[in-house]
């Protein structure tokens, strides 16, 4: 890896809620990567297999290679010295460790681009966003389109046979337009239990 004197590495989070482009910025991020000739890797959790397993994949069906991993530690066998960025998709569905690579990756001269959910289904925030957006150099904050009321939509909606899910359902659970929508704060709604 670079050395931290030659190199200033940075952490960059590209953030907001389903259907607001996260994926297709990062993808556009790593297109100039690739104009730039620079040399880097895509990282996105195993867990996130709702278009491809080993790519990650836009809601507009734009795609890049990636490598699909378990857990977050398995990052650094993969890292070499010429390494220029390290890109992660989905951020949120990774452990607590990611936040401690990203930093050793910043650290040591690396570009991090991480994208992720900023909330859950709740309204409440991923605690591994929510770290990494205090560290970061560089956020990217983006909304998406409510569909009730065409607002901008801050907020995840999930959805049960078409009805809001119960604040005791599970936190994780992959989807799309099957079970999520955007939705703006006053159409959001979750079910007490």
């Amino acid at each position: 890896m670079r050395h931290e004197e030659t190199c200033i590495g940075n952490i960059e989070v590209i953030t907001g809620p389903m259907f607001a482009g996260k994926s297709e910025e990062l993808l556009r991020r790593i297109n100039r990567l690739k104009y730039a000739k620079k040399k880097f890797l895509v990282f996105k959790p195993k867990i996130d297999d709702r278009y491809s397993f080993d790519e990650v994949v836009s809601h507009q069906k734009r795609a890049y290679k990636c490598i699909p991993i378990s857990t977050s530690h398995e990052i650094y066998s993969y890292l070499t010295e010429s390494l220029d960025c390290v890109c992660i998709d989905e951020v949120q569905f990774f452990d607590e460790e990611i936040i401690e690579i990203a930093e050793y990756l910043a650290n040591k001269g690396i570009r991090v681009i991480c994208a992720g959910l900023d909330t859950d289904f709740r309204g409440e925030p991923f605690e591994t966003t929510a770290n990494l957006l205090a560290r970061a150099e560089d956020v990217t904050k983006l909304t998406a389109i409510c569909v009730k009321c065409g607002k901008e939509a801050t907020r995840t909606q999930r959805l049960v046979n078409g009805e809001p899910a119960s604040y005791n359902d599970k936190i994780v659970l992959v989807g799309a337009n099957e079970s999520y929508e955007p939705r703006c704060r006053k159409c959001h709604a979750v079910k007490k239990d």
